[in-house]
Parts: C-alpha cells; structure tokens; sequence
C-alpha cells in the first residue's frame, strides 16, 4: 500500500499545466476516427518536435490512425516520417495511401452508396485484394460502434440525430483528406510490420525522433486486435533508444513501476474519452526541456 502511494505521489512539476485540448480546435487529416486516436495530443507533439529544428526522420511504431505522423508531414516537422502498424486491416489502408491506388480508394468511397445490401456484398467478397481490404477497414471503421474494427465489434444502431450507419460516413470529407495525403506521401513511408522490430533495428539512430503509442493495458484489449504486448520489453527497447523519444500511456500503477524500473522522466496530461470523462495520461520522453 505505501508502494502505492509513493507511485501516485505526483509532485507539481509532473502536472501537465494545460486544459483539456478541444479536438475541434486540430486539423483533423487522418481517413480514421480511431479508438484511442491522439488529435487531443497533438499541441503537445508539435512541442517536442520543435525541440530540434534540423531535418529529422520520424518513426511511428503503431500507427493506428496516424494523426502524429500525418500532422508532421503536413506541418514539416520532419524531413521524411517512417510509418510502421502490425494489423492487417488497418496497415492496408496506409499501405493503399502511401504506396498505391489512392485514388482508387478515394473514389470508391465517394461513390459508395451505404445501404445495407451493398455493405454485405463488400464485406462477403472472396479473395479480396489489398484495395478492397483497405475499403472494407474504412467502412468498418465509419459504421461500426466507436470506430472500432476487431472481432465482435458492432454497427453503429441510433448513431447521431438517429442516423444510424450514416452518423459517421462523410464521403467526400474521406475522399478530401485522402487526396490531401497524396500531397505529402512524397515524405511518408509505411510498412506492415512489428513495432518492436523497427524500434530494435533503429535504436542507434541519433537524429532520429521515435513517437510510440503501443496498445494500452486497460483499454487494449476492447480496442484493437493486436493488443496483448510485452510492455515492460517496450520500455527496455525504448530506454536504449539513442534518438529522441515521446512515449504515451495510460496512467497505472504497472506503467509508473516501469518508468521508475527504466529510470524514465514522465508527465502527466488530461484528455477526455469519447464518452467526455476526464482522465490523466502519461507522456513519458528522453527529456522534457520541450515542456510547456
């Protein structure tokens, strides 16, 4: 119990002295509306990417809905931002993006007509090609509960003003950031794979910046398909990173035990969940000079 209260001890200048980020408020480029997305984040992330104003590789480790890594191409922060996501799902709509047919994608959702027939025929297609995986995993996402993609996951029932499927698909609003991204896929390279391989193959990288967002222990197993990992590994990796690093998580005593086991600075920050419950996150980096 006194190991409890000493972890959770939080002393001021671990105390995030912002408010609550209005998502509203942040350019929202990715085609996701992704479970455990970080558009709130996104101030904080502009921050310690300005830390160092020389040309930068940025690597992204879990993608999921890549809002850090397009916010960084859009914005320049970094000269070429490396993209790296294990579901197959979710890796065939950035492999689509970045290395293919985009404009196949892009259209194919713009003319899409969201009936429940065409749905089924879409979802029931045999041997499907990576760009009608790609549709599928956006349709999913737009007209599933929460925008979640895993197995067991449902369709949207009422949705908003009793819309229901149709609450959450804006075609051309998807077709538009889809053709944006093609402007800055020039910057981005993305391949299906193992996080903890490219953050173990890059380690020696010094002018590298590493954004990681793995699956959390709480909500990871609701979330996603991939979520059972080995965090305290993804804590070893990540203190031998020899780059700068911005590392999230959810606020328990586990991660706590493990900053302290890894000798990590952290900081705490609030964000809402999509249900408008305020709760802390953690931000763990090599340094926080960059904090505001």
């Amino acid at each position: 119990m006194e190991n409890q209260l000493s972890i959770f001890n939080i002393e001021k200048e671990k105390l995030a002295k912002t408010n609550v980020v209005n998502v509203a408020s942040v350019p929202q480029r990715s085609p996701f509306r992704y479970p455990g997305g970080k558009t709130w984040l996104i101030p904080t992330v502009r921050n310690w990417l300005r830390q160092d104003e020389k040309p930068k590789l940025l690597h992204e480790p879990f993608a999921g809905g890549g809002i850090v890594s397009l916010t960084a191409a859009f914005e320049n922060f970094a000269q070429h931002i490396s993209m790296v996501e294990l579901d197959e799902d979710v890796a065939a709509v950035w492999d689509v993006l970045i290395n293919g047919d985009y404009e196949w994608l892009a259209n194919k959702i713009f003319h899409f007509e969201l009936t429940s027939e065409n749905i089924s025929k879409e979802f029931e297609k045999e041997n499907k090609s990576i760009n009608d995986i790609a549709f599928c995993t956006i349709l999913k996402n737009r007209i599933f509960h929460g925008g979640i993609i895993t197995k067991g996951s449902g369709l949207i029932k009422n949705g908003e003003n009793g819309k229901g499927i149709l609450s959450r698909w804006y075609p051309k609003t998807l077709r538009d950031r889809m053709m944006a991204i093609s402007m800055v896929r020039h910057k981005l390279s993305f391949m299906q794979g193992d996080g903890f391989s490219i953050l173990e193959s890059c380690k020696n990288e010094k002018d590298s910046f590493f954004f990681i967002d793995p699956p959390y222990t709480k909500a990871g197993r609701r979330l996603y398909t991939y979520f059972d990992i080995d965090h305290e590994k993804l804590f070893e990796i990540t203190s031998k990173l020899s780059g700068k690093f911005m590392m999230t998580y959810d606020d328990t005593i586990e991660i706590r035990e493990l900053a302290e086991k890894y000798n990590m600075e952290f900081r705490t920050i609030p964000m809402k969940t999509t249900h408008h419950i305020k709760k802390n996150e953690i931000i763990l980096s090599d340094n926080f000079t960059w904090w505001k």
